[in-house]
């Protein structure tokens, strides 16, 4: 049998999958076991910041592969130090908790809003607000915090503890704020939720409110942090507020498996060793792997280019919105774009996949457009081509 047949009777069948079999990949493009090219505008899901195969991502692999693979967090490595400090010293916060995924780097963040409501005194204090349409990943707490009944049902009973507001709402958001709020959790970009963006008046409200009543600010740039935005840290698009947490994994490993929550000096004495942990999290290579992707997007001014490439694509979209009244909006920021049909989004990604172009949902009527941070005028223009063509039938 082929890969697609023995992948579908040996694993379990947790994804939609596309009839596609991936074999390698090279810059904005990733080629098919049959050797047909696509134009990857997914990063596989915002994780693949430098493309496929940059040549510094994979030297880094190598080089730390021949070294040392793992020892475990009860030693000191240097990758994980390094990591650590350009993290620290290119943000607002203090320390670092490395894990291997966005879900448990958000795990490791509600852990941190419970021990912090303990310590300043109150067993009550413990709730958590997120936003309607979130998505904070996929253990038991991470989907208690999603506000997307789509990701609960059938796995309940929930965590107790959540509430939810919906986004940019300034009113619901003030009613449900107590003394017994631990923390607010907000997605600067709602991704799986359709690329809807807080604004600044709605992330400054949430500052006020958690100072007033103790509670924790945390961000979840899962999808936002490490350039995707235009700026290596969405926050700072929202600076002079910031935040006491935030969390990120995706793009930070350039393709390798890595989380981190980073924290603000008034909090870094919260978690105890023994009291959360990650077998995994720092290992050596995905930490040299991520130590490679900060240093280029610095030395190729990566962050420039998303800001200019970001602009020039909703531009694109904006005209074929213009032309085209299927599209009813385009939203998005930097390199985390997506536009709004009155079809099925999965129409149009296949659509898009018959024009050898890969892109993903973001809900039943919106395509996400996740483009690695190297991409390039030319390869915006082939998407608008195809997307030009296709919608000229619908």
């Amino acid at each position: 049998m082929g890969i697609m047949e023995d992948s579908n009777k040996y694993v379990l069948n947790t994804y939609n999958r596309y009839p596609l079999v991936f074999d390698h990949g090279q810059g904005m493009w990733i080629y098919t076991d049959d050797g047909n090219q696509f134009l990857d505008m997914t990063s596989g899901i915002a994780v693949l910041s430098l493309g496929h195969s940059h040549t510094k991502l994979v030297e880094a692999i190598q080089q730390q592969s021949k070294k040392l693979l793992h020892t475990s967090n009860l030693y000191y490595s240097e990758p994980y130090t390094l990591l650590s400090k350009k993290l620290i010293e290119k943000s607002v916060f203090d320390k670092v908790f490395f894990c291997n995924s966005g879900g448990e780097a958000n795990e490791a963040a509600i852990k941190m809003s419970r021990k912090h409501g303990k310590k300043i005194g109150a067993n009550d204090k413990f709730k958590i607000i997120t936003m309607k349409n979130s998505f904070h990943g996929r253990t038991m707490a991470t989907i208690s915090a999603t506000g997307q009944q789509k990701y609960q049902k059938d796995f309940e009973p929930l965590l107790d503890g959540f509430d939810y507001v919906e986004l940019n709402n300034n009113n619901e958001l003030k009613k449900i704020v107590s003394n017994e709020t631990s923390a607010i959790i907000i997605e600067l970009v709602q991704g799986e939720g359709g690329i809807h963006l807080a604004n600044p008046d709605f992330v400054s409200l949430a500052r006020d409110l958690c100072n007033e009543y103790n509670s924790l600010l945390i961000f979840d740039e899962v999808q936002t942090g490490i350039g995707r935005t235009g700026k290596l840290f969405g926050y700072q698009h929202f600076l002079p507020v910031e935040p006491d947490i935030i969390t990120l994994a995706k793009g930070l490993g350039g393709g390798m498996p890595i989380g981190a929550m980073l924290v603000k000096e008034k909090i870094v004495d919260l978690l105890k060793p023994g009291e959360h942990a990650a077998t995994f999290g720092g290992n050596l290579v995905c930490c040299a792997a991520a130590n490679a992707v900060l240093d280029t997007i610095e030395e190729e001014k990566l962050l420039e280019n998303v800001e200019k490439m970001g602009i020039y694509f909703r531009n694109k979209l904006n005209e074929l919105k213009d032309k085209y009244p299927c599209i009813k909006e385009v939203r998005g920021i930097g390199l985390l774009n997506g536009i709004e049909i009155n079809f099925p989004s999965s129409e149009l990604i296949n659509k898009l996949i018959e024009n050898n172009i890969i892109t993903i949902p973001a809900g039943n009527n919106i395509v996400r457009f996740l483009p690695p941070l190297i991409v390039k005028q030319e390869h915006i223009d082939i998407v608008i081509e195809a997307l030009d063509k296709i919608l000229k039938k619908q």
